[in-house]
């Protein structure tokens, strides 16, 4: 039986149209939160959470989305790649480059003996390329060409802007979550005397809403990021035109991580910025990226 091949582009708008519904999800719970907690509470002061959760979600969010170049690579305590001593790494995305028409990233090499990388910037004019001493080891040219083509498609496709949005709309549930419930704790905010027995209704729905909404978009935001891995790895293939670098280089990984149990980092990456790398570098983030597996059986039907 013959298998049946799938088209990137097919699998690149797929994932972001997938991206898509995901995150109005998330806009939707917003709404929802903020419908329930304003009939349990009065209106006005609804409307200054709202006010508070937006401000403080964007201030935080933003300021780390235009440092985000800065602050990735010192936080893994990663060098400027040398244009003599990894020579390689600077003529594969140079090549990657011209291929896809976006400008020359600065390039750094992370102290780890894990096979990884990781793509930061606000913007393709402001990114960065990343990897780590064992992938500059352990991988073979064309292996390096797939992962180094995977970064460029994520700052090709702007996930850092687009995670960040997301993280914007995150941010904002989880302030919103908090400040209800400890107005509930502090007994403010209900209105004007109209406790009434579909307020408390209400009320009760809010705490729930407050303590599961949260938990709920984290999930939702994970599966954003893996759907953004997907993506990536299917604009790799447009840009190198053939998938086997990117199997063997996922295949190498697989074994790598099996080996090594995520022990050999010089300088281990936060939670935070797990997201970013081109394999998940903190087994306990598994929901951040997809199975490498899936990964590999993807590629294969391109």
């Amino acid at each position: 039986m013959e298998k049946v091949r799938i088209d990137f582009r097919d699998q690149i708008a797929a994932n972001k149209r997938k991206s898509v519904f995901l995150m109005f999800s998330v806009i939707v719970v917003i709404v929802l939160l903020g419908w329930v907690i304003s009939m349990a509470l009065n209106p006005v002061y609804f409307t200054l959470i709202m006010i508070i959760a937006i401000i403080f979600s964007i201030v935080y969010v933003v300021a780390g989305f235009y440092n985000s170049d800065k602050i990735s690579i010192a936080s893994v305590g990663a060098k400027k790649a040398d244009p003599h001593k990894h020579r390689d790494f600077y003529s594969l995305v140079e090549g990657l480059t011209i291929a896809s028409g976006l400008p020359m990233p600065r390039l750094f090499v992370m102290p780890s003996k894990q096979i990884n990388a990781f793509a930061s910037g606000r913007d393709p004019k402001h990114a960065v390329i990343c990897v780590t001493e064992g992938a500059l080891e352990k991988l073979d040219r064309r292996e390096l060409e797939g992962v180094l083509a995977h970064e460029l498609g994520h700052i090709g496709n702007y996930d850092m802007r687009y995670m960040t949005t997301v993280a914007v709309l995150v941010g904002m549930i989880a302030i919103i979550s908090q400040m209800f419930l400890r107005s509930l704790f502090f007994g403010g905010g209900r209105g004007g005397g109209n406790d009434n027995k579909l307020q408390w209704v209400f009320m009760l729905i809010g705490i729930v809403l407050a303590i599961l909404a949260p938990i709920a978009v984290y999930f939702v935001q994970m599966s954003i990021s893996r759907k953004r891995e997907y993506s990536a790895d299917a604009t790799s293939v447009k840009f190198t035109r053939h998938p086997n670098g990117l199997i063997g280089a996922l295949k190498k990984i697989k074994s790598d991580y099996q080996y090594d149990q995520g022990k050999m980092h010089k300088k281990k990456p936060t939670k935070a910025l797990a997201p970013l790398f081109f394999a998940n570098p903190m087994s306990a983030l598994g929901s951040t990226h997809p199975k490498v597996e899936d990964r590999i059986k993807a590629l294969e039907k391109m």
